[in-house]
């Protein structure tokens, strides 16, 4: 069977109702697996991870992207977590016997029905239109806050929908990519600035690691800094090197780890280097894992 895996970024995450009016449309006809749904308060931001068929996946998440423009205001919308809109970031990415073209070509149809309901959408990573758009980062600068101005400039036509400033939706960005790794380590620390200056350590665009894009985040409930992290190819810079070079630099200042989150899945093989690096079995096969 074909597996299209989609991992849908929305800006709420602490009214219980609404997230869950939210999953129930998507989860509708039963045509797709949720996998989770990973709802951060201090973020207010949630992430659904679900998975099928090509086809039931876009239809899926055009019941959800409906519901979620429908419940989620973003005049009112606080959070510490970087977002433009109600539906911020909707990747699709292909798993199983889908091609990358395949994959680019759901995101555009979905897209298109965004757009249709009164949504700027940007098209990002493998779907971009315009290389200065494939990058997040780059698209998403500014935040909601600065969309008023942003839908002003001719540069920033969007590539679905009004180009006009959605005071409600805020703007989308959707495409394909590689499977990204979302990874946070939290540190036994509430000085913000120590958390900057690991995220300097280890961000790409920084001086750190290429594959890292990282920004330090007050967590008060944890009575903690988290440095917040994407690792956008795990072949390239695997978890294991990122968190001990978090470690190590925390501890210049005294600081150490209380825990760390992987949100979202996590591909197998990203794994293997981390079992092979604490556990030093480095003869290990994944076709021993079960």
């Amino acid at each position: 069977m074909k597996t299209l895996l989609g991992e849908f970024n929305i800006s709420e995450g602490t009214d219980t109702v609404k997230i869950n009016a939210i999953k129930d449309a998507l989860m509708e006809k039963g045509d797709v697996t949720l996998i989770e749904v990973n709802s951060d308060k201090d973020h207010n931001r949630s992430v659904f991870t679900f998975y099928g068929e090509p086809e039931a996946v876009l239809e899926s998440a055009k019941r959800f992207a409906k519901k979620a423009i429908e419940l989620i205001d973003m005049s009112v919308h606080k959070g510490r977590h970087p977002r433009q809109g109600a539906l911020d970031v909707c990747p699709f990415i292909p798993m199983k016997d889908v091609t990358a073209e395949e994959a680019i070509a759901i995101s555009k149809e979905f897209g298109k029905y965004l757009g249709s309901l009164g949504v700027p959408v940007f098209y990002y990573e493998d779907a971009a239109t315009r290389p200065d758009r494939k990058n997040l980062v780059d698209i998403r600068r500014g935040e909601y806050e600065a969309l008023p101005e942003k839908m002003q400039d001719p540069n920033w036509i969007p590539d679905e929908g009004p180009h006009e400033f959605n005071s409600k939706s805020g703007a989308t960005v959707t495409g394909t990519r590689f499977p990204l790794i979302a990874f946070n380590v939290n540190l036994n620390t509430t000085n913000l600035e120590i958390g900057k200056k690991i995220v300097k350590a280890v961000r790409g665009a920084t001086g750190g690691y290429q594959c890292v894009r990282a920004m330090a985040l007050e967590i008060p409930e944890k009575n903690a800094i988290q440095v917040s992290m994407n690792l956008t190819n795990y072949t390239k810079t695997p978890i294991h090197r990122v968190f001990e070079t978090i470690k190590s630099e925390a501890s210049a200042f005294g600081v150490s780890v209380i825990d760390t989150e992987l949100v979202g899945p996590v591909p197998l093989l990203a794994l293997e280097d981390v079992l092979k690096f604490y556990l030093r079995v480095h003869s290990l096969s994944m076709e021993q894992v079960h």
